[in-house]
């Protein structure tokens, strides 16, 4: 199903509210002069509420787009599923860009 594209720029965070952000997004290819995310990634967590050693540290994805790619890795949509670390709950992705969709 298609879906937005998920940049540098958007509004994603764990589920305890703290706030996620791309450790090295693609920048060969941006959003509104934002690099996108890919399948590989990687998410770390600021702020987190949960205490001890369940608090969101990092995060990565495990669903992408089927038929784009950027730099070969799919790249992650809106509705890409993820996992945080060490709690094993999904990222929610509050809001992305609304100009470019991909399958």
């Amino acid at each position: 199903m298609p879906g937005f594209l998920l940049h540098a720029g958007a509004t994603v965070i764990c589920p305890h509210g703290g706030s996620a952000t791309p450790v090295q997004p693609n920048s060969r290819v941006t959003i509104d002069g934002q690099p996108i995310a890919t399948l590989s990634t990687d998410f770390v967590i600021a702020g987190c509420a949960l205490s001890g050693k369940a608090r969101c540290q990092t995060a990565h994805f495990v669903t992408a787009a089927n038929r784009v790619t950027a730099n070969g890795q799919p790249v992650l949509l809106r509705d890409s599923e993820s996992v945080c670390e060490p709690s094993g709950t999904p990222l929610v992705i509050v809001q992305t860009q609304t100009r470019v969709s991909a399958a």
